[in-house]
């Protein structure tokens, strides 16, 4: 895993610090220890903290100046307890790099149809992660769910329990991670009109077009019951025994301005971005709190158009993000406000195009990058897989 500049959370009962060493973040260790000096004290400690905190966020990974006392325990991003000595190698495994090939949801549909994915799986890579797409754009869940609101939508596909699953993969010789779309659902709402995007005069349901031309309701970051389902499905996969779990399509719809006369501004608003921020947030709590580790996944092609909103490093909980270069999605090229990105090389030639492009997008965090696309052959994909470590990067997903 490329390990960029944000610094490991050390999570304490009492509150959350980030430690690391940067010229930055020692400027600040010795002015601070002047003012203390001079006697400016509270104050003046009350002024630098958030600062010296931030420096420390965003400092290396050296953690040799952890201490703990008797009424602050620290613990792993797991939430179990680890003591001042082993601090520093738990820091040292928690970016571990990630080597995943990802499943396909027709490959979850029974426990055979898992068996024999498993057998795709390509050699010498040293995979080490099975990615088992769970939940995906649309809303379709591919295991047996139990909850409610999955089973009563009609959303769950498949009735392969995710104890099978881990079991099956682990007998395989690997791990398993689920992969979780978020609010990109067009099947809760239509059951549960209060997940979706309401209009701001009468609170009727907001569809994307016109019906007869595939109009389809979104799922809503803006309301409780919509992050409460997509935290309730990825708690099921972490208390499963999922080791880490993925969770993608933290976005908003393309909003026109017809639709934003009928939304309201909120839906455009600076802070926007708050209502995903937060949604991830309750999501990490549930997986940490059930013994997995989370990632968040953003699209290549939408950092490159400007669509970041969940990127927010100060504000997330979760530090570490997989890159998609979907190499299906960018082929026809990438469209901005005044540029077309053509991508019409050969695999590894478009994956190295975009990490040219956007490489400094998620430069606060550990990334993984995807290579997919359903029209490129797997030998083609670990070749492209190659043109990772040009920049850094020695975490990837195949598929």
């Amino acid at each position: 895993m490329k390990v960029k500049n944000k610094g490991r959370k050390i999570y304490k009962t009492k509150e959350k610090n980030y430690y690391g060493k940067s010229p930055v973040g020692k400027a600040f260790s010795v002015g601070l220890t002047v003012l203390l000096i001079g006697g400016i004290g509270f104050i003046g400690y009350s002024v630098a903290e958030p600062i010296i905190n931030y420096t420390k966020k965003k400092g290396d990974n050296d953690v040799s100046t952890i201490v703990t006392t008797d009424s602050e325990q620290v613990t792993n991003e797991n939430g179990e307890v680890i003591s001042g000595e082993t601090a520093a190698d738990d820091q040292s495994s928690s970016f571990e790099q990630y080597r995943a090939y990802a499943l396909a949801p027709a490959d979850l549909l029974s426990s055979d149809a898992l068996r024999t994915a498993l057998k795709r799986v390509p050699a010498g890579e040293n995979i080490e992660y099975i990615e088992v797409p769970l939940k995906v754009s649309g809303g379709k869940i591919y295991y047996a769910s139990k909850v409610n609101m999955a089973v009563m939508s009609g959303a769950v596909q498949s009735q392969v329990e995710l104890s099978d699953m881990v079991s099956i993969i682990g007998s395989a010789g690997y791990k398993p991670t689920a992969y979780i779309s978020t609010f990109d659902d067009n099947i809760i709402p239509i059951n549960y009109p209060e997940t979706a995007y309401v209009t701001a005069d009468d609170g009727s349901m907001w569809i994307d077009n016109n019906l007869e031309d595939g109009g389809k309701p979104w799922m809503s970051p803006f309301s409780d019951m919509a992050v409460s389902y997509n935290a309730a499905i990825a708690q099921e996969a972490a208390g499963a025994g999922f080791e880490k779990v993925i969770c993608s399509d933290f976005v908003f719809p393309e909003f026109r301005q017809s639709d934003i006369e009928y939304l309201g501004e909120s839906v455009v608003a600076n802070d926007r971005y708050m209502a995903l921020t937060s949604a991830a947030n309750m999501m990490y709590e549930n997986v940490v709190n059930n013994g997995s580790s989370m990632m968040i996944e953003v699209s290549a092609a939408d950092l490159l158009k400007g669509n970041s909103d969940i990127v927010q490093p100060m504000l997330l909980s979760a530090n570490s993000f997989v890159l998609d270069i979907d190499l299906d999605e960018i082929s026809g090229g990438v469209y901005t406000a005044d540029t077309v990105y053509e991508f019409d090389g050969t695999a590894s030639e478009n994956v190295d195009k975009m990490l040219k492009l956007v490489n400094e997008d998620l430069a606060d965090f550990n990334v993984a990058v995807r290579i997919s696309g359903t029209s490129v052959s797997i030998s083609e994909l670990v070749k492209a897989k190659e043109s990772i470590s040009k920049y850094g990067y020695s975490s990837f997903v195949i598929g």
